[in-house]
């Protein structure tokens, strides 16, 4: 035997030893990480959110359905696990614009929050975000106002409403720094 047949073999056997050669690729379990991430026990949600974000695009249709959950704590996980994810998660825009007119602010608030930290990747959700803005929970608008400046530019449809946001809310400096924003200056 040669010495490049040796360490083919070699690596060959510490390949097998590791488990590379199974019959399916072992990835991770995203619906036991899902169950984890509705789960009472703290930690393992924590860990599980963790685990998603890290998992990044392959969780997000998961996500997207753990957003219609009728658990509120189910909504507000899953706009956060999202949020985590940034840019990643831009394919569950839609459905956290939809997340925008929950009954519960904390989802409506994790949802603004995802979107903001998706960015310009969550363009499809400016209509939603501009209903926003009119929100009865001020953290809810402020945090549209701000997802709103953190698209940019794909955001200039919501000018209009983040200028009369800037006249009528305490807020007003936010709005007016959104709009920069999507104005770029």
């Amino acid at each position: 035997m040669t010495r490049a047949s040796l360490r083919g073999a070699s690596a060959l056997a510490l390949v097998l030893a590791l488990g590379g050669c199974r019959g399916k690729p072992s990835g991770p379990d995203v619906a036991g990480l899902i169950t984890d991430l509705r789960g009472a026990d703290q930690q393992k949600r924590g860990a599980a959110s963790l685990a998603l974000v890290r998992l990044g695009q392959p969780a997000v249709p998961a996500l997207v359905e753990l957003l219609k959950s009728p658990e509120p704590n189910d909504r507000a996980q899953a706009a956060s696990t999202l949020f985590g994810m940034g840019e990643k998660a831009a394919a569950a825009s839609p459905a956290l614009g939809d997340a925008l007119s929950d009954m519960e602010p904390q989802v409506r608030v994790g949802a603004a929050m995802a979107l903001e930290n998706i960015g310009p990747g969550a363009a499809p959700a400016v209509p939603a975000l501009v209903k926003a803005l009119k929100d009865s929970d001020a953290m809810v608008r402020q945090r549209a106002v701000i997802a709103l400046g953190a698209i940019g530019p794909a955001a200039e449809a919501a000018v209009p409403a983040l200028a009369q946001a800037a006249k009528n809310d305490p807020n007003h400096s936010l709005a007016e720094e959104a709009i920069q924003k999507i104005r770029k200056r």
